[in-house]
């Protein structure tokens, strides 16, 4: 595989998109030439994202009681599982659980709550809490995620300052009915719909690991590249106690890496994020996978701890990439753009200096 992927590499960058096919070869490719793969995901990241790395953290609003039976969630109806269960935070604490986020080096903060979908008093809550946000950090890059929108919402989110919207598809339309059966692939196409024709950013990935084939996989995949996803988190399995997926480990490190190097090779220009899961599951591989993948959340999740985030931005700097945003960040950009007076020629022809050559 590692020759055709720099060959499927080339293409992309002439213009050519990765196939079915080619992304099924990828995430089949022997993990002998997982280095290969990589390397060559690797240049269609650097290509469109240079060495930068986007932090994103995430603000849980609301926590479980979720009405939906979504079988990988800890939230869920159902769900057994021993997590923290509250109802909506106030906007001081989101601002301050977001102030934290930000100070840590992220740019985008992700505002969560479970649910099927908002009501409109929920709508008015978070609008509340953006425009404060906004007020408070003119620069952060809001995400809202509340589940199913209805007519009108995503447009309120909008004017209140919202810049994108995450719903994620999970897994392909052919395997969806196998993990939730309180709403349809269908429903959640509409979400994403929606926040686009409401002039948000949208933002929908895939969980692997949820019994999916190859397949499936590839089938989701071409799906958010139809639905025109800006942003693609890539979860991983996290088999929670207390829901129907416990106990379920399908995925290697090597897997992990292979399914955000399709993505890249499917995606080459959106953001790829390293989203749940990636501790558990990528282990020692986390760094290999940012080079593929272009952006990753900070710290906790919405049910589970994350690893410390002064480790996660270690990570990044001793790989070389900088945090979007940042002073490092913003100081390339300043070198790249710096005017160079072009250098005037004193040898070679018509001097007695030896021409370079």
């Amino acid at each position: 595989m590692s020759a055709t992927a720099h060959q499927l590499a080339d293409a992309i960058l002439a213009g050519t998109p990765a196939t079915p096919e080619d992304a099924l070869a990828v995430l089949r490719a022997d993990d002998a030439e997982l280095m290969s793969v990589v390397a060559a995901a690797g240049r269609l990241r650097r290509a469109h994202f240079g060495n930068t790395v986007k932090v994103n953290y995430l603000v849980n609003l609301k926590s479980g009681l979720c009405p939906e039976n979504c079988n990988y969630c800890s939230q869920a109806l159902g769900s057994d599982a021993p997590i923290l269960k509250y109802s909506w935070l106030s906007k001081d604490e989101a601002l301050k659980q977001t102030g934290a986020g930000l100070s840590g080096g992220a740019s985008r903060v992700c505002l969560v709550s479970s649910g099927r979908g908002p009501s409109t008093r929920d709508i008015d809550k978070v609008t509340e809490m953006v425009s404060a946000l906004k007020q408070e950090y003119p620069g952060v890059e809001v995400c809202a995620c509340l589940g199913l929108l209805k007519d009108g919402q995503a447009e309120r989110l909008k004017d209140a300052g919202v810049d994108a919207y995450n719903h994620n598809i999970n897994t392909a339309e052919s395997n969806h009915d196998n993990i939730v059966q309180t709403h349809t692939y269908a429903d959640r196409v509409d979400t994403v719909e929606k926040a686009k024709g409401g002039g948000l950013s949208p933002c929908s990935g895939l969980i692997g690991g949820l019994g999916e084939t190859d397949e499936q996989l590839v089938e989701s995949l071409f799906a958010l590249r139809e639905l025109g996803s800006d942003s693609i988190p890539v979860n991983f399995l996290m088999p929670f106690d207390g829901t129907p997926f416990e106990n379920t480990w399908e995925l290697s490190p090597a897997r992990c890496v292979k399914i955000l190097a399709m993505a890249r090779f499917v995606c080459p220009d959106k953001e790829i994020r390293i989203a749940g899961g990636r501790e558990m599951h990528l282990r020692s591989l986390q760094s290999i996978a940012l080079h593929v993948a272009n952006s990753i959340f900070l710290g906790d999740y919405l049910t589970s701890e994350g690893q410390d985030a002064k480790a996660d931005l270690e990570m990044i700097r001793d790989n070389g990439f900088v945090v979007l945003g940042s002073e490092e960040d913003i100081a390339q950009q300043a070198e790249r753009a710096s005017p160079v007076d072009p250098a005037i020629r004193r040898r070679g022809a018509g001097t007695d200096v030896v021409p370079n050559a």
